[in-house]
Order: C-alpha cells, then structure tokens, then sequence
C-alpha cells in the first residue's frame, strides 16, 4: 500500500530500489531456455498450492489446522521459487529457514534446520536481553557478533576482533543451554519440492520442532518414512507434486 511504499522509498537515503511490477502481466505458457547450442522447452511452473493440496495426509495424525496451512503454504511457495533440491522451515506465517541447491535431500533438511535453529536461539534472553554491546555498534556487526556468539566455539583467532563488538565479555550458552531452548520451538512446518527417500530427513527435523510436513511422495521408502513421522506424532501430506526449480 502507499504507506509501504513510502517506507521502502526512503531506505538507505533514498537509493533503495523499488520495482513497479503489472499485476495483469500475464506471462507466455511455454518457458524456453537455450544451454550450449541446445534449446529447451516446458510448461511455465503455474502452480498455486490451495488447500486441496493438502488433502493427502498418510500419518496417523491428520488434524490440520488454519494455522499449519498458512505456513505449509508459505514454505511450499518458498520452495517453488527456490533453486533445488529444496527445503523449506515455515512458523507463524513466516520463512524461518531454507536449504537450496543441495546434493541429497538430508543435506536441504539440515541445512534448513540449522538456520531455523539460529532463528530461535537469536531470541533466546540472555541474546536479546543480556548481551552488552557498545556503543556506536552498526546493524550488520552486532548481527555477526550474535551469530557468533550461538557458535559452538570461537577460535583463539577471531575473539580479538569479535570481543569488540561488546562493552562487555558475553559468556556463551552451552550446548545444554541451547538445547533447552529450542525444546520450546513448535509446530513448525516443513516443504519439500520433492520426496524423502531415506528417514533421516525425518529424524533430523523433528530436532528443530518440525510437526508438519508436506512432500510429492513417491519414494520406495515411502513406508519407512511415514513410519518415522508417526514415531515423533508429525503430520505428513503426500502432494503428487513436484516442484522442482533449476
């Protein structure tokens, strides 16, 4: 809306660029690309995910509310603009985590999940109200010094440089600490632009509060699979779609 517009317009002194874009622009059908001489046709990906796309559930919990919708369909959206393999961590309406052009399936979800744990553990208390940093401190440093600060460790090496950040030495969170903390992370949901082959993707979401899924399906372990779902009481749709981006 015009207020939108306006706070984007005045961004970094005015030079923020803002794209006018025709909402009835319609885009050809067919999408064309030409690699070394060859030229490649296929349909545009117009898929629109609505809620019949969730309809498939294969778990034994099948209870889905408004809530785990609006964010499987924020993640599924994510994925499908999103170069694969491609896995996407969506909570509260928003994106918390994705895990893009992977080698294998496990590596998207780990990935993924990584970044959603450092979502949650930003907000942990003693990050959002303990850490001293001083004065004069711009945006991007104190982000890198929080980052570091969830590290497991920092390098004899780097502290010089990153203790400056702070007016005061932050003592780090253990692995206990941290683990404790992303105990209360819930209900979150997960997109798959293709199927599970293996349950390790499984194992390794449930880790970062992972209790909605939606993936094509199609796998020969596909039954292992939704095995493992239902061990950690996760929801699963099996779509029929995948949507794949390269």
């Amino acid at each position: 809306d015009a207020d939108a517009l306006e706070v984007l317009k005045n961004k970094k002194g005015g030079q923020y660029r803002v794209l006018g874009i025709d909402t009835d622009f319609e885009p050809e059908p067919t999408e064309v690309r030409q690699i070394f001489g060859l030229t490649f046709e296929q349909r545009r990906n117009d898929f629109v995910p609505d809620r019949s796309f969730f309809e498939n559930i294969v778990t034994r919990r099948i209870a889905l509310d408004d809530d785990a919708i609006r964010d499987l369909t924020v993640a599924t959206i994510t994925v499908k603009y999103t170069q694969s393999n491609s896995v996407c961590l969506a909570v509260d309406g928003q994106v918390i985590g994705v895990g893009a052009g992977q080698q294998s399936r496990v590596h998207c979800v780990r990935l993924a999940a990584d970044k959603a744990d450092l979502w949650y553990l930003r907000q942990h208390p003693r990050v959002r109200q303990e850490l001293k940093f001083r004065k004069g401190i711009k945006r991007p440093e104190r982000d890198n010094a929080i980052d570091l600060f969830l590290q497991r460790e920092v390098s004899e090496i780097e502290r010089p440089a990153w203790l400056k950040s702070f007016a005061e030495e932050p003592e780090q969170l253990t692995d206990a600490d941290k683990r404790q903390w992303l105990d209360g992370l819930k209900a979150v949901a997960l997109s798959s632009d293709a199927f599970f082959p293996f349950r390790d993707n499984i194992d390794r979401a449930s880790r970062s509060g992972v209790e909605f899924i939606v993936q094509a399906g199609g796998s020969i372990m596909d039954s292992q699979v939704i095995d493992a779902a239902n061990e950690y009481g996760m929801l699963m749709v099996h779509s029929g779609i995948r949507l794949f981006h390269h």
